[in-house]
């Protein structure tokens, strides 16, 4: 099973920066897609990024332009730069990753997932 641990998260006021990381560790044979969500308070969680194993990228239409996701293979991290905050943006953020548990189940595309515990982020004056 595969465990993560984010890092990151923090208070920042609108236009700054953040950085959260996501480890992951545990016993796996392949790691696939990584991701990061995001719940704010009284709203469902959505979807912030994606990447593939091959580094394809995807984000969600308001963070466009003003964050990055981007993945240490060798580390089995996942990371979100995140700039131009704005208050909208504040949410508990919490990575996902896609990965097969062993090769038996790499070889019947028996795909798992898990989630990190999520890390606060509060972007306000």
């Amino acid at each position: 099973q595969v465990r993560l641990v984010e890092s990151g998260g923090g208070l920042v006021q609108p236009g700054g920066s953040l950085r959260l990381s996501c480890a992951a560790s545990g016993s796996f044979f392949k790691i696939n897609g990584m991701a990061w969500y995001r719940q704010a308070p009284g709203k469902q969680r959505e979807l912030v990024a994606t990447i593939s194993s091959v580094g394809t990228t995807n984000y969600e239409d308001s963070v466009k332009g003003r964050f990055t996701i981007s993945r240490d293979n060798a580390n089995y991290t996942v990371y979100l730069q995140m700039n131009s905050l704005k208050p909208e943006d504040t949410a508990v953020y919490h990575c996902q990753v896609r990965y097969y548990r062993s090769y038996y189940t790499y070889t019947r595309k028996r795909e798992e997932d898990s989630w990190g515990q999520g890390t606060q982020v509060t972007v306000s004056s």
